[in-house]
């Protein structure tokens, strides 16, 4: 959800201010659970809360701030097709 409205959009754009979290039905969901709790790490850019599986976007983050190894090159290429 994005502050408290069920998001579908893959592409949706947060927000400095917004909340990002969980669905209340999807919370006791096994996978998201074990997602979450193997998850420890700390963002500059994130406020986030376990207990609530929310957090606040505090700034957008620079590509050298995010750790995940993605390929963004690859992206580009499979959708300029």
């Amino acid at each position: 959800t994005v502050n408290g409205e069920v998001v579908n959009i893959p592409s949706y754009t947060v927000k400095i201010g917004d909340v990002v979290g969980v669905r209340e039905k999807s919370k006791s969901l096994e996978v998201i659970s074990n997602s979450l709790s193997s998850n420890n790490k700390k963002y500059d850019w994130l406020d986030w809360d376990n207990s609530s599986m929310s957090g606040k976007i505090l700034n957008l983050p620079a590509r050298e701030m995010i750790p995940e190894n993605i390929k963004e090159q690859l992206i580009v290429e499979l959708y300029s097709k």
